[in-house]
Parts: structure tokens; C-alpha cells; sequence
């Protein structure tokens, strides 16, 4: 038997009942992702498989290094097909990793191929998904017809000129491709060079002097405002925890002065102005009745002789260990006071932290609708089987998991869409193992149709995005 077969992943026969019958068949609404709007808008066709494959794939990267594989072959200028050996040479060791899994199950989605990716059979596989990717299916746009993406939301700075995005928009391709508005650089006052700079192109984009606090936040509304009318209907801080709430406005005022001139913030003077903006982005999303979502959890940049090569998002990242749910708590305890707390995803980066983040969003849903507060999927380290299957167990002993608006890739390959087939088996594979211990009832009619909205139409009615039916 193949290694990826019809009920991989899936133990039980309830298991295998309900992912054939209500998750395999829905659509994908991938709605976090750092994909490129070039490559979409232009529907790149990748060469090889180190194009697609490997190209900015930290999770590979962290991997290769790990086995010996010199920078060269990982980041670097080496010829692309030694770094696809030198990967092909790493996957026999990622046993129980999930890459792993992922390698080969995006090998038999994409190109139909059932052997064993290792240093032998690198060579024929290279040969056939060379010529493979040269064929329409697997374009851009064909991938994205292939998995059924229904639609997709990019993370982007408010100073992008989302030119991509209304080209897609004048040249529908199938798949609804919609910004996101990601302002995290907004908040980098200790670092003044990169911050004026920043500021600099906001004024371009938003053609407003941006003299002081308050010209900073018209030219953040102005652009908040241009996301909407291009369909946004989210936004996404990545940020190690929830800021402060304690700092006022007049505090911010003078934070930004000096930073302009050149003065950098301290740490706490950087949490104080960051989470004044905060509440200010908050207000903004709900008036628009956007959806929010907050990455909390990391440890970025951690070998800053690397990040000083290589730049951010290389894979020199962790889990944090910072404390988190006080300042959760406070922070969205002041924009429900403030009438201003929207729609929310938060995604935990610290397994240890999952049981108090799902109790934390049960207090503040306020029956407007389902799920206001939403306990998002495993991410980035977390987004593997048993990590899955741990924050869906918290959020069903803490919450609703018939309301959990599911799975997104939260990757920059365009070979990441089997994760969601992924996460649905293991979402089946939790469910079946409970049905067959007869912790749940062993009814279709009331199973099946929670599993086909965590796969699809939770987040489609939850994210309300425009034109996604």
C-alpha cells in the first residue's frame, strides 16, 4: 500500500466515514496566508520543484540546516537542483515530523507520485515534475482551480499600492483573491531608521503630510479605508503578546516625536505607543465590521548574527514564553468597553497557553453572532497533527467547536494546500476515534454537518468576505 492512501491518517471507520463523505469535497477558503499578489496576479509557472518547493520554506530551511546542509543549498545562490537533492537527502531524517507527511502528501496531490522522496528516487522525480510544471494545472491559477480554493486573503502593509489586487480584481482567474492589513511596522519606534522610512512611504500612499500622532492615524484610517473599498475585510498583528492598554494618546504623541528625530524608544516606550495604536486599529475594524486577527506567541529573530544576513522569516523563530493572558484579557476588556471589540481570531504560539486562551474568548462573545471570538488553528509550529488535535480539544472542553471557523495555510508555497486536507483528516480522525469510543453520538446527521462547516462555511459566514458564496 502507498504511504499516502484513501484513509491516511484516518484510524477508525467513523473516521473514514466522515472525511470521505462531509470534508474531502469542500471548498477551501484560505483566508491567512503571506502569498505573493505578483505571482497570482501574473500566474507564475514555477520551473522545478526548488522553485515552488523550496523558495522561502523555513519549515524546510530549519530542517536542512538541522541535518548538516550548508547555507548555500538552503538560502543561498547554489544550482537549484543540488538544493532539491540536498532537501531530497534531509526527508529520510524528518520521520515524525510533519514535513514528512506534508512532502509526500504534496507529492501525490500535485503529481500524482506515490514514492518515497530520498536521495535515489530524487533524480526521476525531479525529471517528472519538471516536465509536469510546465503543464496549465499547474499554474498558479491551476493550482488554486485544482484544490478548490473558493477564495484567499494576502497579508499586506498598508503602504502597498494593492495594484496586483485590482488587477485580479479587473481579471477574475476563479479563486477571489482579497488584501489583508497587516500594520505591524506602524509600531517600530524603537528602530527610528526603519521607522521614518516607513512613515516616508505612508505619506506617499495615503498623500497626507504626517507631521504628528494624529496626521499618522488619518493616513492609517485613509489607508484602512482604501483596503475596504479594494474588499478587505481583515486584519492580522503579528506581535509576541497583547500590547499594554495604560498608555494614552498625548503619551504616543511624544513617542513619535522623538522617534522622528531620530530617538529611539525603550521597550516599554515601544509597548505603550504600540498599544495606543492598537486600540485605534481595533475602533477601525469595527466600525467596518472587519475581522481581527492577532498572532501572539513568538520568539522572532533569535540568531541575530543570521538575521543580520538573511533578514526576517528565514526560520531563526520560536515559541516565546512570555506571559499572555493579562494583557489579552485587558486589551480586549478595553475595546469591548470602548464598544470597539470586533470580530477575532487569536492564534496561540505556546501550547502551554491553549486552555487559557479558550477560556478567555468565552468572555467576551456577546451573542451578535456566533463565534465573535474565535481560538484560531495551530499555527506555524502548532500546525501538525498533535498540536492540532490539542487546541481542538481545548477549544471543545472550553468552547464550540461546531462554531471553530477551521483551517488556513499561513504559508508563502503555493504547495501548502493539502494542509487543509491535512487538518481535515485529523479533524475527522478526532471525531471518529470519540464516536467509536461512544463519547459522541454515532449520528451523521448531527456529526457530519459540524464537520463540513469547520472545513468551509464557518468561516465563509463568520469572515463575510465579498463575493465568497
Amino acid at each position: 500500500m502507498a504511504f499516502i492512501h484513501d484513509n491516511f491518517l484516518l484510524a477508525t471507520p467513523s473516521a473514514q466515514r466522515l472525511y470521505h463523505n462531509y470534508a474531502a469535497a469542500e471548498p477551501i477558503l484560505d483566508y491567512h496566508n503571506h502569498l505573493s499578489p505578483r505571482e497570482l496576479a501574473e500566474n507564475r509557472r514555477f520551473r522545478n520543484l526548488a522553485e515552488i518547493w523550496l523558495e522561502g520554506d523555513h519549515y524546510k530551511w530549519r530542517a536542512m540546516r538541522a541535518n548538516g546542509v550548508s547555507e548555500d543549498l538552503c538560502t543561498g545562490s547554489a544550482d537549484p537542483y543540488q538544493k532539491f537533492l540536498a532537501w531530497a537527502r534531509t526527508v529520510p531524517h524528518t520521520l515524525r515530523n510533519p514535513l514528512y507527511h506534508w512532502t509526500h502528501l504534496e507529492l501525490k496531490r500535485y503529481f500524482g507520485i506515490d514514492e518515497l522522496l530520498d536521495e535515489h528516487t530524487a533524480p526521476a522525480i525531479w525529471a517528472t515534475t519538471t516536465e509536469m510544471l510546465a503543464s496549465d494545472e499547474l499554474s498558479v491559477h491551476g493550482i488554486l482551480r485544482k484544490f478548490n480554493v473558493k477564495a484567499l486573503c494576502t497579508t499586506d502593509d498598508p503602504i502597498d499600492d494593492l495594484r496586483y489586487h485590482a488587477h485580479i480584481a479587473q481579471n477574475p482567474m476563479g479563486t477571489i483573491v482579497l488584501p489583508a492589513f497587516r500594520p505591524d511596522k506602524a509600531m517600530n519606534v524603537h528602530q527610528p531608521e526603519q521607522f521614518n522610512a516607513w512613515v516616508d512611504a505612508l505619506e506617499k500612499a495615503a498623500n497626507l503630510s504626517i507631521r504628528n500622532l494624529p496626521s499618522l492615524l488619518d493616513a492609517l484610517r485613509k489607508r484602512h479605508d482604501f483596503f475596504h473599498q479594494m474588499g478587505s475585510r481583515l486584519s492580522d498583528h503579528g506581535l509576541n503578546a497583547a500590547p499594554p492598554v495604560h498608555g494614552t494618546e498625548n503619551e504616543a504623541a511624544d513617542i513619535f516625536e522623538r522617534a522622528r528625530n531620530g530617538q529611539a524608544a525603550d521597550a516599554s516606550e515601544q509597548q505603550l505607543f504600540a498599544g495606543v495604536l492598537m486600540r485605534f486599529f481595533g475602533r477601525l475594524d469595527a466600525e467596518k465590521g472587519w475581522t481581527k486577527q492577532l498572532h501572539l506567541g513568538a520568539r522572532r529573530g533569535n540568531n541575530t548574527r543570521m538575521l543580520a544576513r538573511l533578514g526576517a522569516d528565514t526560520g531563526f523563530d520560536s515559541i516565546g514564553d512570555c506571559p499572555q493572558i493579562d494583557a489579552l484579557g485587558n486589551f480586549l476588556n478595553a475595546l469591548d468597553a470602548d464598544n470597539a471589540l470586533p470580530r477575532m481570531v487569536l492564534y496561540n504560539l505556546n501550547p502551554a497557553d491553549n486552555y487559557a486562551f479558550a477560556t478567555m474568548i468565552g468572555n467576551f462573545m456577546d451573542g451578535s453572532i456566533p463565534g465573535k471570538i474565535q481560538f484560531g488553528s495551530g499555527w506555524w509550529f502548532l500546525d501538525q497533527k498533535e498540536a492540532m488535535e490539542w487546541q481542538m480539544n481545548a477549544l471543545s472542553n472550553c468552547g464550540l467547536l461546531s462554531r471553530f471557523v477551521g483551517m488556513l495555510t499561513d504559508s508563502r508555497s503555493f504547495m501548502s494546500y493539502p494542509r487543509h486536507e491535512y487538518f481535515r483528516r485529523t479533524l475527522c480522525n478526532l471525531i471518529g476515534n470519540d464516536i467509536e469510543a461512544g463519547l459522541i453520538p454515532n449520528s451523521d446527521a448531527l456529526v457530519g454537518p459540524m464537520v463540513k462547516n469547520i472545513c468551509f462555511a464557518n468561516a465563509k459566514n463568520f469572515l463575510n468576505l465579498p463575493g465568497v458564496e
